[in-house]
């Protein structure tokens, strides 16, 4: 009976790995391991590869930054519109395939420039080689719009009809999904850098093509799995007046707390109602004004949401030089810190970002969804005061009476090219790009730059560093926290559109903070970056504050400590007027 007993058990746990590693929820893990991971390869090797194109210059990298964060910024609406109004799967696998083949067929024009680039400078006066540089930079932007549109038709609508009425497993997909990222923020350029060092360019830009080629098969084969596993997915609201999958989560949940435990929104207004209008045949000109009326809308959407404060807030983050961008680590090597000791600090970020995944899934079960976001915020507030009191401890280099513009000015008259900043998405930021850019940047300033760490202390680098890696534990869990109330409150029909104006916004900030830093380039400048880099995360925090204070009232600050039954339904339902 014994041993039967013991099969019975042991067939049951094989039964379950098995179910586990068959299950949707695990092959959308795997499918976006292998986008993500592709991505992060190639996000890091065509800055490199464009460095090393035009002779070291940063150039052509500062445009490609320009161009994708201006593109996402003018084009995030019109793209989550069209993944709004269009079938999951259709705009899943057509998303992963141009993002893909645009991958694909850059590797392949950069392997040609890279072999026959001596050959391309002679030819009409180096016209052909100027339009092979024009194209990749095109075509791989036509692959960070069609990543977007895989981003926000997985992360933000796929994942949430996955995990069902489920609200904890949605928060488990999102914490474990935010974990991949982490992961291959740091492995994919590692092993990528590695192929480029002991092979060549070309080898790297063969790499990446195959993997990218292996890769959209495995992953068009993955996301038919998951559709066929979930046939939720196969419905789709088409219009405002159809309720998103999670309203009768909302409604089914929030029914079970006391009159006095309900919530109200933020601008709360009765559901609108809109009725079908019948087609009408369009014309030339409205075709035209089509992508505009879109593109207003959709900002207009996004303003009337009622989680609109805490998109923004969360938007607000991306203003800030405390993350590990090319900017940080540049001033550090300025510090006097080596790439070693930076390297290990990158390690460190991704670990505390790591436990910032664990922290949301624990704290939204104790208090709730809203009160995540608000614990989350103070908690990267207070590490970032580390940061603030950097900029006055022995070793800062602050020194407001340096003008900014005197390195530009010495770079001018030494004939030097001028230095260019490279935007980059808060998530998609590598350290050895970082490195390489500021290294190049730096050495060209001047010598004297490459400091030891016994002509600088080290006590006002090191508080900045532990501030910043500190942070990131508030820091991710505030934006898991956001993106799911984006998730649970926004409407099925409008949950394209709406994240599509959410990448504009965290862009434009990002725009905002490398245009603060080409202000200031100037170490002596940098502890102001700081304050204000921490001014707008407070400022930010407090936009959140204002939403939470709508939402729960005077209930914000209620013990967390509660039975969770009872908190953990928090956030704000989606187009319910009284809970």
């Amino acid at each position: 009976m014994t041993r039967a007993a013991e099969q019975t058990s042991g067939g049951g746990c094989c039964g379950s790995c098995v179910n586990y590693f068959t299950s949707a929820k695990f092959l959308l893990y795997l499918g976006h391991a292998l986008s993500t991971w592709g991505d992060r390869m190639w996000h890091f090797a065509v800055s490199v590869f464009l460095v090393e194109l035009y002779g070291n210059s940063l150039l052509l990298t500062a445009v490609y930054g320009l161009v994708v964060a201006g593109s996402v910024l003018l084009l995030g609406a019109i793209i989550g519109d069209w993944v709004d109004k269009n079938p999951r799967l259709k705009v899943a696998q057509t998303s992963l395939v141009v993002q893909n083949a645009s991958v694909i067929l850059c590797g392949i024009i950069l392997m040609i420039v890279f072999l026959f680039k001596t050959q391309l400078l002679t030819l009409y006066s180096g016209w052909l080689l100027t339009m092979c540089y024009i194209l990749v930079i095109t075509i791989a932007n036509i692959a960070n719009l069609a990543s977007t549109a895989t981003t926000i038709t997985i992360q933000r609508d796929w994942i949430v009809v996955v995990a069902g009425e489920d609200r904890s497993k949605l928060a488990d997909m999102n914490a474990t999904v935010r974990r991949i990222d982490q992961l291959t923020n740091i492995l994919a350029p590692m092993a990528v850098g590695q192929i480029m060092t002991f092979g060549s360019p070309v080898i790297g830009c063969g790499f990446i093509s195959g993997w990218n080629l292996l890769s959209m098969c495995l992953e068009y084969l993955l996301l038919w799995k998951v559709y066929q596993k979930t046939p939720a997915l196969a419905l789709k609201a088409t219009s405002k007046t159809e309720e998103s999958e999670l309203k009768q989560l909302n409604v089914q949940k929030d029914s079970e707390l006391k009159p006095t435990e309900g919530v109200q929104l933020i601008g709360e207004k009765d559901v609108t109602v809109f009725e079908p209008q019948l087609e009408k045949e369009i014309s030339c000109s409205a075709r035209i004004a089509e992508p505009f009326i879109t593109f207003r809308d959709g900002w207009v959407a996004y303003y009337n949401q009622p989680v609109f404060l805490a998109g923004l807030g969360l938007a607000f983050l991306y203003m800030t030089v405390l993350g590990f961008d090319c900017i940080t680590t540049g001033y550090a090597y300025t510090q006097g810190l080596s790439g070693s000791v930076l390297s290990l600090l990158m390690g460190a970020s991704a670990i505390t970002g790591i436990l910032g995944t664990v922290a949301f899934t624990w704290l939204r079960r104790k208090c709730g969804l809203v009160r995540t976001g608000f614990i989350s915020g103070i908690a990267q507030f207070a590490c970032l005061v580390l940061c603030v009191i950097s900029v006055f401890m022995p070793g800062s280099p602050l020194d407001l009476t340096v003008s900014p513009f005197a390195d530009i000015r010495t770079r001018l008259l030494e004939g030097q090219p001028l230095p260019t900043a490279l935007p980059a998405d808060m998530s998609e930021i590598s350290f050895t790009t970082g490195m390489h850019n500021w290294l190049n940047r730096s050495s060209s300033v001047n010598s004297d730059l490459e400091m030891s760490s016994d002509s600088v202390p080290l006590i006002s680098v090191s508080l900045l560093f532990a501030g910043v890696i500190a942070a990131r534990v508030g820091l991710w869990s505030f934006d898991l926290t956001v993106t799911q109330l984006l998730q649970e409150n926004v409407i099925e029909s409008e949950r394209g559109i709406i994240n599509g104006v959410q990448n504009s916004m965290n862009y434009l900030l990002d725009l905002l903070h490398f245009i603060m830093v080409i202000l200031a380039p100037n170490p002596e400048a940098f502890g102001l970056l700081v304050l204000i880099s921490v001014s707008f995360v407070a400022m930010g925090h407090i936009m959140y504050f204002r939403f939470a204070q709508k939402t729960l009232g005077n209930q914000l600050f209620a013990c967390c400590g509660l039975k969770s039954k009872a908190v953990s339904n928090d956030s704000p339902p989606s187009n319910t007027s009284t809970v």
